[in-house]
């Protein structure tokens, strides 16, 4: 469904070209859930956005359902069905809620459509419909707004960048349940554990290079191990 063919991303650094992947190679199955860690600096945010077009690779192809998209705008992407989710919300400012999910859907929704957009990501449709995308909303509340606009869009390819950023006060048994409820592919940046064990496919970076793929009881010991110590929490 979607290929990424000996992907590279270089960028100068002074002198040299610094690698920031190299030689991706993955192959993302409709339906599947896939996890994307690794230390930081290894290219977990890189991959998504080249991913969604937001950088442009240096060298290889992005196929998607048998197209080549390596040279396709984000809102072509976007048009052909792949979402993506930031690690800090957009805004869309002069916006109310229900208009931002009508235009994800691209139609207009009635009330209990919106309800069960909205409650799914933990907010009440009475008191959401109506708010502004403005100042006046906390980041987590943004980043949930977010997340219902993403199960709106009902893409065949959802992106999620470290989608647990922001919503600490909300039980990431909820979030992965949003994961687990998508018919979509989707695909996740994150080093969380309840995330990781939730993945049909672990992809574990380091160093701008594939390390291992696999279950995460699989990858569990090289994601703990010293190599991946930032995994840990150390140094942030």
């Amino acid at each position: 469904m979607l290929k990424i063919k000996n992907l590279s991303y270089l960028v100068n650094s002074g002198d040299d070209d610094k690698d920031i992947l190299r030689n991706i190679n993955l192959d993302f199955l409709k339906g599947k859930i896939y996890v994307i860690t690794g230390p930081n600096g290894s290219g977990k945010s890189t991959l998504v956005k080249l991913i969604m077009g937001i950088l442009s690779p240096t060298e290889g192809k992005i196929v998607f359902n048998d197209k080549d998209i390596t040279n396709l705008k984000i809102n072509e992407r976007a048009g052909l069905g792949i979402a993506y989710a930031f690690q800090q919300p957009v805004t869309f400012k002069g916006l109310k809620v229900k208009e931002l999910l009508n235009i994800a859907s691209n139609k207009e929704n009635d009330f209990n459509t919106l309800c069960d957009y909205l409650s799914k990501v933990g907010l009440c449709a009475k008191d959401y419909i109506n708010r502004s995308l403005d100042d006046k909303l906390s980041g987590g509340e943004l980043k949930r707004i977010e997340l219902a606009m993403v199960l709106a869009r009902n893409a065949e390819v959802n992106i999620f960048d470290e989608p647990e950023a922001g919503i600490d006060l909300w039980s990431f048994e909820n979030l992965t349940k949003i994961f687990k409820e998508l018919k979509s592919t989707t695909i996740i940046v994150s080093h969380q554990t309840k995330i990781l064990e939730i993945a049909d496919s672990v992809i574990l970076l380091k160093n701008g290079r594939v390390e291992k793929i696999g279950k995460y009881s699989e990858i569990k010991p090289y994601i703990h191990s010293d190599t991946c110590g930032k995994l840990r929490g150390e140094n942030g």
